[in-house]
């Protein structure tokens, strides 16, 4: 009850100091005239990386693969993992909204949202997180970058090498059509 009577009296003086500004505001717009910014423009609308280097690290055994990666800002990416000879035999198909992966050598595909895949996966992941992975502006900078996740009792370690993006370039990004592949229930992967 204590705790509730303060958070009140907090969210109170909130809107009594957001009042006396928005007060103050309009006595200054009379005098003044107004400012208005113009919004931000993303830094790209479209992004490449061919050539990639992904290495994947779990429990002392790696593996690492070639990768191109397709990136509509926003909108969907496409990560190709190609390790013989540029032949794609996996793929991830990602929206805001959902992660579709095809195993290509096996003609099967598992779609998942990011809420379920987050259910076992430490820190959780999202699209701005790998979206910036894709595009290679992670923290780390734009030659690598290294991710740590806790998937149920397994640590994996990923590791990106990236060579030169290719900005603002057409994308062929084209989802592949399901009717080829038989779906599978994504714990299987899993």
């Amino acid at each position: 009850m204590v705790l509730l009577r303060k958070t009140l009296y907090f969210l109170l003086a909130l809107l009594v100091l957001a009042s006396c500004g928005a007060k103050k505001k309009a006595a200054q717009a009379s005098s003044e005239p107004e400012v208005i910014e113009a919004p931000a423009v993303p830094a790209w609308h479209t992004c490449v990386i061919q050539n990639a280097r992904v290495t994947v690290n779990k429990d002392g055994s790696k593996f690492s693969s070639s990768v191109t990666m397709q990136v509509v800002r926003d909108s969907m990416l496409v990560i190709s993992v190609t390790p013989l000879l540029g032949i794609e035999l996996y793929r991830l198909e990602a929206t805001p909204f959902e992660i579709i992966g095809f195993d290509k050598m096996q003609g099967q595909y598992a779609k998942t949202t990011y809420h379920e895949i987050n259910r076992k996966l430490t820190p959780n992941l999202n699209w701005d997180t790998l979206q910036e992975l894709c595009s290679a502006e992670l923290p780390l900078g734009s030659e690598r970058a290294r991710l740590m996740y806790t998937f149920g009792d397994d640590v994996v370690e990923l590791t990106v090498e990236y060579p030169m993006r290719r900005l603002d370039t057409p994308v062929r990004i084209v989802s592949q059509p399901l009717n080829r592949y038989t779906q599978v229930d994504i714990s299987k992967w899993l």
